[in-house]
């Protein structure tokens, strides 16, 4: 195996007919085979999900419960007026 080619696992899933038929006509249309078209929309999805979940840790890094020193700054009496918004 040369060098420059990564390690593949074999995935294999069924679909219906209808959607088969739709992937191998838009990959067409891409100019692409239906595993390239299959391939490229499985990465992107994993790099939108990825990049959701750190988003999601990041809002959950500046909540109180997630921070005791934010926790300590927010929960006190004149902060108090703030939950009633």
């Amino acid at each position: 195996m040369a060098q420059n080619q990564e390690k593949r696992a074999r995935l294999s899933i069924d679909v219906p007919l209808k959607v088969r038929r739709h992937l191998r006509m838009v990959a067409a249309q891409r100019d692409m085979s239906i595993r390239q078209y299959v391939l490229d929309a499985v990465q992107e999805r994993l790099r939108e999900d990825v990049h959701q979940k750190r988003e999601e840790e990041e809002v959950l890094a500046l909540t109180a419960q997630a921070d005791p020193v934010l926790a300590e700054l927010w929960e006190n009496e004149r902060d108090a007026a703030y939950d009633q918004l």
